[in-house]
């Protein structure tokens, strides 16, 4: 099936910039949802819970379409010291998160929700990445936040840049998906749903 729409259900850059390793056109549509958690969510259920909801946003926002398209939503929960972290948003906020991490491990749950519109059909999967951080003093923190501005990133780091320099060693069966997308993942479900990124014309 060629003639097929490609949805992401995020407005996030990193997970735009991972989907375009796979050559395929997508869209991207912001989801707009609220992303808090409810009473009792584990770092798993949260995590599961927010992908799905952010496919069905999506997919009431673009309504009924002509072409039959598959929506990718995906969501990353950060948990650690029996926390739950989300994004910092400021400096003094990620400076804090870093100075938890200290030579702990964390983990980060990487949801994925995909669904074509078409068929109904869906695939899900949930990858779990183990981090762990080395002894890290005040300053390296300080100069690590200060250089990469990782404001915008759950757990306060961009493993995809200088935030690999925070790490002892990384558990993960998929690399990409601590980025915030598992792509290995994605290609799987995107098959299952009729569209393999290595048998289809609309590459880029």
């Amino acid at each position: 099936m060629f003639n097929m729409n490609l949805i992401l259900a995020s407005s996030s850059t990193y997970r735009a910039q991972l989907l375009r390793q796979l050559r395929l056109k997508a869209q991207s549509i912001a989801p707009n949802i609220d992303e808090k958690p409810v009473n009792g969510e584990d770092p798993k259920q949260l995590a599961t819970r927010l992908a799905a909801e952010k496919a069905a946003a999506v997919i009431t926002q673009i309504g009924r379409l002509e072409e039959p398209s598959i929506v990718i939503a995906s969501d990353q929960v950060a948990y650690c010291n029996h926390k739950m972290l989300g994004k910092p948003h400021t400096a003094e906020n990620a400076i804090a998160q870093l100075t938890d991490m200290s030579n702990k491990t964390a983990e980060f749950y990487t949801s994925l929700f995909m669904q074509n519109t078409q068929t109904q059909q869906t695939f899900t999967h949930l990858d779990v990445t183990k981090v762990n951080f080395r002894t890290l003093t005040s300053q390296e923190i300080k100069n690590y936040v200060a250089l990469e501005s990782p404001f915008d990133c759950a757990g306060s780091f961009k493993c995809e840049g200088l935030g690999i320099s925070l790490f002892n060693s990384i558990e993960t069966h998929d690399p990409s998906a601590l980025v915030g997308l598992p792509l290995i993942s994605v290609t799987k479900g995107l098959i299952n749903l009729g569209l393999n990124p290595l048998l289809i014309g609309n590459a880029e």
